[in-house]
């Protein structure tokens, strides 16, 4: 399938500061730090082994603009190359974070909240699906953004939603105190532009979550943001909240990417705040789907998740990078009348927005794409043997 590589980059290029990963050929033969500036790639690797060593400068975006690297040609040339490379061998970009802890946050859009509720009364049968959204819409509305989550008024909406037996662990985290904060990747594990993504392979009922992802440093600072693909296994969760772990880490379950761009003059936190997310899915069979998330209706403020996330209660000494959530869970129907739904083999997931771009990539099962290998004691290896720790 053919995409506009432009379209994939930052729709204001030329002033835009962009930070990522790279795989090199020989004789690097393995990962490395790179800035693109006005459309150009430059491995700075030599003065900032890993992006988490990078983001942790108290001048990050005024070192990336200035620091001396290696040049390594044209931006849309690596992305080019980047669809469809084969894994620890081709010239690729990979994700743009190395050895941070990857987070996430959940049920942080209404219209979420509702279908994880959906995902569990239904117990992980997409059947059922649609006649539980209509009794839950009767009763409680489908328009849950204008309740401050902790706040007295969603109190007393959770008071009588358990008065009538309509409680639920998601509606907790959704309009309670306390957000959802998961672990949804290993450090190293994230895939980047063009790698393909994966599904366990027992999962019938799944969809991707489009959503922006902050980098943020040791210090709890946030440095700039990316996109990401949380894939998501909605009849594994559905089962049981408990199964978690096995619904969100597999292997090329967390997609990141293309770059982050760093915050400045011309990109902050509040043009995040702004953004709106398109989710694009092309099908093999012809099968396409559209739908747009806008950051203005999350429930909890993006800095509040980083808040909830690390503090005096939880450090991250390598730094984070942190999934904020998504209001996108597809419902249109794709194999049947009323089954709602699910990937085929083959989709191929764009997600974008002006200001970062387009991830784009392929879903395939996680036991048919190619294992995860390089890990954190594979990258030191690595840096050790270049001279650069």
């Amino acid at each position: 399938m053919q995409f506009d590589l432009a379209s994939c980059l930052p729709s204001d290029l030329d002033r835009a500061l962009l930070v990522g990963r790279v795989w090199r050929g020989a004789p690097i033969d393995g990962p490395s730090v790179v800035v693109v500036r006005a459309g150009k790639v430059f491995d700075i690797t030599a003065s900032a082994a890993t992006t988490s060593d990078l983001f942790d400068r108290n001048d990050v975006a005024a070192f990336a603009r200035s620091v001396p690297g290696e040049p390594l040609g044209d931006v849309q040339t690596w992305l080019s190359m980047s669809v469809g490379a084969a894994p620890e061998s081709g010239l690729r970009l990979l994700a743009p974070c190395d050895v941070q802890a990857i987070k996430a946050c959940g049920v942080t859009f209404a219209v979420s909240l509702l279908e994880r509720v959906i995902e569990e009364q239904a117990g992980g049968d997409p059947g059922r699906a649609t006649d539980i959204r209509a009794s839950l819409h009767a009763l409680i509305g489908s328009d849950l953004a204008q309740i401050r989550p902790g706040s007295e008024a969603a109190m007393r909406l959770k008071d009588e939603l358990k008065r009538r037996g309509a409680w639920s662990q998601y509606m907790e985290v959704g309009i309670g105190e306390d957000a959802e904060v998961f672990t949804k990747s290993q450090p190293m594990s994230a895939v980047g532009f063009g790698a393909d993504v994966g599904l366990y392979p027992t999962s019938a009922w799944n969809n991707p979550e489009p959503e922006i992802v902050l980098a943020v440093n040791a210090q709890g600072g946030v440095v700039g943001a990316t996109l990401g693909n949380d894939v998501n296994l909605r009849d594994i969760e559905g089962r049981s909240a408990l199964l978690l772990g096995k619904a969100k880490d597999n292997n090329g379950s967390c997609a990141i990417g293309p770059f982050v761009r760093l915050f400045d003059a011309h990109f902050t936190l509040d043009s995040i705040r702004e953004a709106s997310v398109s989710l694009r899915i092309d099908g093999e069979d012809g099968f396409v789907l559209d739908g747009v998330s806008h950051m203005r209706e999350i429930s909890r403020d993006p800095l509040d998740l980083v808040t909830q996330t690390c503090g005096a209660h939880h450090q991250y000494p390598d730094g984070f990078m942190l999934f904020l959530g998504t209001m996108f869970s597809p419902i249109k129907d794709r194999d049947a009348a009323g089954g709602g739904f699910t990937h085929h083999l083959g989709d191929l997931v764009t997600i974008s927005t002006p200001a970062l771009g387009a991830l784009v990539n392929t879903v395939r099962l996680s036991t048919a794409i190619a294992p995860w290998q390089f890990g954190v004691r594979a990258l030191y290896r690595h840096l050790a043997a270049r001279g650069v720790l």
